[in-house]
């Protein structure tokens, strides 16, 4: 049953999706609520100004109340604590998201929150969610992926989902740069935290809620694929980076994140080494980062830099999932 209950959850979220975009879209455009490309950007990216962004909103919207529907209507006696925290990190990074991108094409403030007012938001969120489960009993140890071993970090664990959380929104924020790449990329990853949570049997709660992502995404997908019709902008990059990281909390799989979740990671540590690299020796090593712009400047289409990064992204994915089912 509890795979008809996904299937379904993954269906109703998409079609929700399908369904809002063609009115949220045509309202983004009459605010005037398009994209501003950076002139430091690759100069292909230029004739994409103007393309309606803050789509997030009709992401977090089909999540929201999909989540919400399919949590009381297909599970008996859901946890209303995990729907609770899940539902205040997407929609809480979410709404700093919509803020940063209200002053970027409301206000015309190109760079949005300052990098101080976005890390304390991101910083206040984290706490609030660490406060929750301290109070419900959550557990304060790791598993080592692939092993038996555990470790128990105790107030460390606070520290732990401070930096998952912060480093999660702004490492899946990093990856929104290309048509559809963020979408399919989190989808793919979502989609595996869903199999593994759904597996366990006692998230199911958690394993509901990755499926309506996937579903959301991929009724995105419809109209981000490219060329884009619109953009997810920080709405959507800061929530789902939020939620992601926050689903391996809750899933006590903090560790396998790293594998699952690799793209960010490396889309991350691109720009970390292009920056270590250029204050100390003056030399950039790619020719433009986020990684994902290093191979458009190599000549490579943004369709092939996307599809390329969806099937890393699913290799990663495959590999946590075989990972913790073979060896958790």
């Amino acid at each position: 049953m509890n795979d008809y209950i996904l299937l379904l959850t993954m269906a109703l979220s998409f079609i929700l999706t399908v369904v809002i975009s063609p009115i949220i879209i045509p309202f983004l455009r009459r605010l005037k609520f398009g994209q501003s490309i950076r002139d430091e950007g690759p100069k292909s990216h230029q004739k994409k100004s103007g393309t309606p962004t803050m789509g997030g909103v009709m992401i977090l919207i089909s999540i929201a109340i999909t989540t919400i529907v399919s949590s009381f209507w297909f599970i008996s006696e859901p946890s209303q604590v995990h729907i609770f925290i899940v539902l205040f990190v997407l929609v809480g990074y979410g709404l700093l998201g919509f803020l940063d991108d209200y002053i970027k094409v409301a206000l015309k403030r190109n760079l949005g929150l300052t990098s101080k007012q976005k890390m304390l938001g991101q910083v206040i969120i984290a706490i609030v969610v660490y406060f929750i489960l301290q109070q419900n009993g959550f557990s304060t140890y790791i598993e080592i992926p692939g092993t038996a071993v555990e470790l128990e970090l105790g107030f460390g664990y606070a520290l732990l989902i401070l930096v998952m959380l912060v480093g999660g929104s702004n490492a899946v924020n990093l990856t929104d740069g290309l048509d559809g790449l963020l979408a399919g990329t989190a989808a793919i990853a979502f989609g595996a935290f869903g199999i593994l949570a759904w597996i366990t049997g006692g998230n199911m709660e958690v394993a509901v809620f990755c499926l309506a992502v996937v579903g959301a995404l991929l009724g995105f997908l419809v109209f981000n694929a490219h060329p884009a019709k619109v953009f997810m902008g920080d709405t959507g990059s800061l929530a789902l980076g939020g939620a992601i990281a926050v689903v391996a909390i809750l899933t006590k799989l903090e560790l396998l994140l790293v594998i699952i979740g690799g793209i960010f990671v490396i889309e991350t540590l691109s720009v970390i080494l292009q920056v270590a690299s250029f204050k100390t020796t003056g030399k950039r090593i790619f020719k433009m980062s986020p990684l994902h712009h290093h191979y458009e400047l190599k000549g490579w289409s943004e369709w092939r830099v996307v599809t390329t990064f969806w099937a890393v992204g699913f290799i990663f994915a495959f590999l946590g999932v075989y990972i913790e089912v073979m060896f958790g």
